[in-house]
C-alpha cells in the first residue's frame, strides 16, 4: 500500500477511483461498490473502511457527472423562485433545500425570476434542457400560483405556494394553525380583549384571521368587527392600525392584546404604543408573525412571534424530490402543511387587571 508521499496524480491533477484502488490495495470494482452504495454484502466492513480512508487521504470525491450518466441523472435539482433569492427574508428556505439536497448528493441550481411569468417559463425550460432531476418552485409569500410551463414534464414540488390547478404537490405553512397559536399566546396570559392589526388580500391573511377567530370562539370570545383592522403589511400599517385602536380610548375599552399580521406590522404597533405612553407588555401584549431575521429579536421589547417554517419548507420540498428519485414514484398532488413554531420573547405578559 502506498504512503501519503506516494499520492498518485492523474493528468488533470484530480485523484480517480483507480488511484483510490491502488492506495487501498483493492480492485477498481471494490471502490465502485463503496461509492455506488453496493458495498453491503459484497465487501467486508474492514475493506470498506480501508477504501474510505484511502479516498479521504487522496481527497477523492466521486465524479457526479459520470455517476449521473450511469444513473440517467444529473444529481442537480432546479429551484425557481419569484423573489426569494434576492431577499434575505426567506433565505432560510433556500438553505434548507440546498443542505438537504447536498446530504442527498445533489446540488441546487437556483434561478430568481423576479416574479415575471415569462422568465419563469424560460427558467423552467432552461432547467429541463440541463436535465435536472427535479424542480422546486418557491414563492416569497403564500399564494395561489399559475404553474409555470414545463413543470409537469419532470418531478416538481411547490414550496410556500399552492398550484391553481391542484396538479402538483405543495409544502406550505400551517397558517390557520399559526393564527390559533397566536391567539392562544394571549388567551393563556388572561387576555380577553384582543384585536388583530394588519393583513392583506392574500391567503396568509385570511388563514391567520380564521385561526385567530377559531381560538377565541372556543373560549366564547367574539372579536368586535372594528378590532380587526386590515391596514396592510408594513410598519406604517401597524402604526396606523394600532393608533386607530388605542388613541383616545380609555384603558377599560381598548384591547389588552394585539396579534399583528407580521413582524413589520408588530414593529409599527410597538411604535404607536410608545408614542401613546402605553407600556408593552405591562399595558399591552403584542404577538408578531414570521420571526423576521434581524428584526423580531431586536425590537423594544424583543418580539414574541409565530415563526414561518422557511427552512423546514425547503428541506421538505427537497426531501420529496429525493425520495421520489429513490423510489421511482411521482409524489401525489397533495398539500403538506408544516407547523409554525412559537418564538417566545418579551412582548407578551399577563393581562392587566382593570
Amino acid at each position: 500500500m502506498g504512503s501519503a508521499e506516494e499520492k498518485p496524480v492523474t493528468g488533470s491533477g484530480r485523484p480517480t477511483s483507480r488511484d483510490v484502488a491502488r492506495l487501498a490495495g483493492v480492485s477498481h470494482t471494490a471502490v465502485s461498490f463503496v461509492f455506488n452504495g453496493r458495498a453491503a454484502g459484497n465487501l467486508s466492513p474492514a475493506t470498506q473502511e480501508r477504501i474510505r480512508q484511502a479516498a479521504t487521504q487522496l481527497g477523492y470525491r466521486p465524479d457526479p457527472v459520470a455517476r449521473g450518466l450511469r444513473r440517467s441523472r444529473t444529481a442537480v435539482i432546479g429551484l425557481v423562485t419569484d423573489e426569494i433569492a434576492s431577499s434575505p427574508f426567506a433565505g432560510r428556505l433556500l438553505r434548507g433545500a440546498m443542505d438537504t439536497a447536498w446530504a442527498g448528493e445533489h446540488l441546487v441550481l437556483t434561478i430568481d425570476s423576479g416574479g415575471d411569468p415569462d422568465k419563469e417559463d424560460a427558467a423552467v425550460a432552461e432547467l429541463l434542457d440541463r436535465r435536472v432531476d427535479g424542480i422546486i418552485y418557491a414563492a416569497m409569500s403564500l399564494r395561489s400560483v399559475r404553474v409555470p410551463e414545463g413543470l409537469h414534464r419532470t418531478l416538481s414540488v411547490l414550496a410556500n405556494c399552492l398550484p391553481e390547478d391542484d396538479s402538483l404537490p405543495a409544502v406550505v405553512p400551517a397558517e390557520r394553525a399559526g393564527g390559533r397559536t397566536a391567539a392562544r399566546l394571549l388567551l393563556e396570559q388572561g387576555h380577553r380583549r384582543v384585536a388583530l392589526v394588519g393583513g392583506q388580500d392574500d391567503i396568509a391573511s385570511a388563514e391567520r384571521l380564521r385561526g385567530f377567530r377559531d381560538a377565541l370562539r372556543a373560549e366564547g370570545i367574539t372579536v368586535p368587527r372594528d378590532w380587526v383592522v386590515r391596514t396592510g403589511g408594513e410598519i406604517s400599517a401597524g402604526y396606523e392600525g394600532a393608533t386607530r385602536l388605542l388613541d383616545n380610548a380609555p384603558p377599560e375599552l381598548r384591547p389588552t392584546g394585539i396579534f399583528a399580521y407580521n413582524d413589520r406590522v408588530a414593529a409599527g404597533v410597538l411604535h404607536a404604543a410608545t408614542r401613546l405612553g402605553i407600556t408593552v407588555p405591562g399595558d399591552l401584549s403584542v404577538v408578531g408573525y414570521d420571526d423576521q431575521e434581524h428584526m423580531a429579536a431586536h425590537l423594544a421589547p424583543p418580539l414574541t412571534t409565530v415563526a414561518l417554517p422557511h427552512r423546514a419548507m425547503g428541506e421538505a420540498a427537497a426531501r420529496l424530490l429525493l425520495d421520489s428519485l429513490a423510489t421511482g414514484r411521482t409524489p401525489p398532488a397533495t398539500v403538506r402543511r408544516l407547523a409554525c413554531p412559537v418564538i417566545s420573547r418579551a412582548s407578551v405578559g399577563p393581562a392587566p387587571i382593570r
